[in-house]
């Protein structure tokens, strides 16, 4: 698990407050009592899964499976426990697992909504081929020209996979005062003509303009880029919480140990993969 957000230069990136990232590995050994419950305020939890299968179950009583590029998205709102079995994909003949897990930070009206969970799979997520034959681009969050997400929008967000082939390149308009960020998870690219390795995390200025990602290498390569309108509420994040103030994250932690998230039912975690809109 490598942590990417925060990080010594940002502490966001539009509504983001938190990225980890699933290295690619191996995984042998099946996951089958949760890795561990635990609960959440205040946010949105995003989990997107490259290669492997997870399993979501909270104390809202939603229960789903995803497999390789799923994403499931989970409104914390005023409070829910869940947890996850994170295998590989039993699917496809790799035990490779590979994802990432994002926070959104909900803005102050939205933090003390019901919580809700969607579930998208890999066919569902809106996808479109790029000019050229330059390769794909997926939405996971947000809109693209004419692609939109299932996910819900509380403020300006977006979260594009894209894949470009070798030798090829793409030109995304940004707007002006919009906070984004990309990260290669497989090999290196060049960011308006700028080459960083695979693994880096790059952040952008917030002035109008194009990213250019170019694919200078002879294979196929990966970029997620991801942002949106800066945050402009106050921020404090204590353990699982995101609120916008101390007192509030006392009200979380006072709300949790008095019960009033409830409780995931043990039945929950034998559920069959299902699609839940």
């Amino acid at each position: 698990m490598q942590r990417l957000l925060p990080n010594r230069y940002a502490n966001k990136v539009g509504p983001f407050v938190f990225l980890d990232y699933v290295v690619p590995v191996v995984k042998e050994i099946i996951t089958e009592n949760g890795m561990g419950a635990h609960p959440h305020r205040g946010i949105a939890t995003l989990t997107y899964i490259l290669q492997g299968e997870v399993e979501h179950f909270d104390s809202a009583g939603n229960g789903a499976i995803i497999h390789s590029g799923g994403a499931q998205w989970m409104k914390a709102g005023t409070g829910i426990i869940h947890d996850e079995n994170l295998n590989y994909d039993p699917q496809t003949e790799s035990k490779f697992i590979q994802g990432f897990q994002f926070w959104i930070n909900l803005p102050a009206k939205n933090k003390a909504e019901k919580p809700a969970h969607i579930a998208i799979q890999a066919g569902e997520v809106p996808r479109k081929e790029l000019p050229d034959e330059s390769g794909w681009l997926k939405v996971i969050v947000g809109k693209y020209e004419e692609l939109s997400s299932q996910i819900p929008n509380y403020s300006e967000q977006f979260l594009y996979h894209i894949q470009l082939k070798a030798g090829k390149s793409l030109s995304i308009q940004i707007d002006n005062e919009i906070e984004v960020a990309a990260f290669l998870p497989t090999h290196n690219a060049k960011l308006n003509d700028t080459e960083y390795q695979k693994g880096e995390f790059v952040e952008f200025d917030r002035i109008a303009g194009e990213i250019e990602v170019k694919n200078t290498s002879q294979i196929a390569i990966d970029i997620l880029l991801f942002g949106g309108e800066e945050y402009t509420e106050p921020v404090v994040a204590e353990g699982p919480f995101v609120m916008n103030s101390q007192a509030e994250i006392a009200a979380a932690y006072r709300d949790f140990y008095e019960g009033k998230y409830g409780k995931i039912k043990p039945q929950q975690k034998q559920i069959s993969p299902v699609s839940v809109n």
